[in-house]
């Protein structure tokens, strides 16, 4: 799934804080952001694997939630909703589409790495890649409610994503196709730094 679904999701995991613990909300729905945003900082060192945990990510966050609901505090309320928000994050990322330049044409087999077994986690496709149109269909889903209940810069947040994943969808099949064209002629000095998703398909040229 497209990042703005992800940190849209992160956010509204914060949503119970407004009616139990408000002074807190704010902190929430900021550590819920940055955990769903958080695993794709891998994007361009082994993504999908560096930094997504579906177990592990899981686990620390039980932890961490229930250390929240016993000593509510700025620190474990953040703790809390970021390392929710990367969990949901990873675990999500099984049911969209494989690592690959073109993940509507579902050849890989795929979607996130489970450290806790050391094997691949294959895509189910419920999602059918990222930026499609259920997609965007769930970034507007689950931003609906967050534009209810928010107000100011948090509100003028979710709108900026919402907007980057509209940008996001209309243009992911052509950015695929740009960088198809555009990685034959990169230098081999990048070669290192290029997911192994672009050199695979650039093989198939």
């Amino acid at each position: 799934m497209m990042l703005p679904t992800h940190v849209l999701g992160g956010m509204l995991l914060a949503v119970p804080l407004i009616r139990v613990a408000p002074e807190l909300a704010p902190i929430g729905f900021v550590a819920g952001f940055l955990g769903g945003l958080f695993p794709d900082l891998d994007m361009y060192v082994g993504h999908r694997r560096t930094l997504h945990y579906p177990v592990y990510y899981s686990l620390f966050a039980a932890l961490a939630l229930f250390a929240a609901l016993v000593a509510p505090s700025t620190v474990t309320v953040a703790a809390a909703l970021f390392l929710l928000g990367a969990a949901v994050h990873s675990v999500a990322d099984m049911y969209g589409g494989g690592l690959e330049l073109r993940p509507w044409e579902g050849n890989s087999d795929r979607a996130v790495y489970n450290h806790y077994h050391g094997t691949w986690i294959a895509p189910r496709q419920l999602v059918r890649y990222d930026g499609a149109v259920e997609d965007l269909a769930l970034s507007i889903g689950l931003s609906l409610p967050l534009l209810y209940l928010l107000e100011g810069p948090l509100r003028q947040i979710v709108l900026g994503t919402l907007v980057v994943a509209a940008v996001y969808t209309v243009t992911r099949r052509h950015l695929a196709e740009l960088a198809a064209r555009i990685i034959p002629y990169a230098p081999d000095s990048l070669s290192p730094f290029l997911p192994d998703r672009y050199q695979d398909d650039n093989l198939k040229q």
